[in-house]
């Protein structure tokens, strides 16, 4: 029934694999705008997540009217991000592991927002030593296309069992895209959707939900038989 007997991890980008929020309040801060805290931007509806809460809201709005003030927003961001994003702790370690191992598919689904977004998830991998040929996908894909579809077609690709897929995200459209994929996963807390918001709004179950990015990577490792 399917070609292959290899295991796939699909990872996404900001929040699982990349601390992403440093540099978007970095980014926001030099377009005299605010984005708040990480907690209280965990709290956020989609809507609401880049334009800030109640405090914000009123400022960020006045600060992205206009195309010339969203552009260069989103060019601040894309230069942050490519030379200051960092990798959350053991993540790159944890790649390599994955890369090295021999019936493991390995790559990157993600709906990153600078410019050129493969370049830009790219450059972050790269700085940490992270040689993006070797991983077997890294592809960024706009807002309103399904990750469920990319998922799938990932997977037929190499022609794996979907219960021998997993996805690591840190939001609830990333647990609902796995399912809808007929795939597992594994879902972090640490990202841009706190524990709280995952566990009691979107019921996605605790044993699914790592706290630390350590706590990820062991979990992942146990579920792929690596010590």
């Amino acid at each position: 029934m399917y070609r292959s007997r290899d295991r796939l991890v699909i990872f996404d980008a900001d929040g699982t694999l990349i601390d992403a929020f440093p540099v978007i309040g970095q980014a926001f801060a030099l377009n005299d705008m605010d984005i708040g805290d990480l907690e209280r931007f965990q709290r956020r509806k989609k809507l609401l997540k880049y334009v800030g809460g109640l405090r914000e809201f009123p400022k960020n709005l006045r600060r992205q009217i206009g195309k010339e003030k969203r552009k260069f927003l989103k060019q601040t961001l894309t230069d942050l991000y490519r030379t200051e994003a960092n990798l959350f702790p053991g993540v790159a370690a944890m790649l390599e592991r994955l890369m090295a191992t021999s019936d493991i598919r390995v790559g990157i689904v993600s709906r990153n927002v600078t410019i050129e977004p493969e370049i830009s998830v790219g450059a972050v991998l790269e700085r940490h030593g992270i040689a993006t040929e070797r991983l077997d996908f890294l592809c960024c894909i706009p807002l309103g296309e399904s990750k469920a579809a990319t998922f799938d077609n990932l997977r037929q690709r190499f022609g794996i069992n979907p219960l021998k897929s997993i996805v690591c995200g840190d939001e609830y459209k990333d647990y609902a895209a796995a399912r809808s994929a007929g795939m597992n996963s594994l879902i972090v807390s640490y990202g841009f959707e706190s524990h709280t918001r995952l566990i009691d709004d979107y019921d996605v179950p605790p044993g699914l939900v790592a706290q630390t990015p350590e706590e990820m990577i062991t979990r992942l490792f146990h579920a792929l038989d690596l010590p």
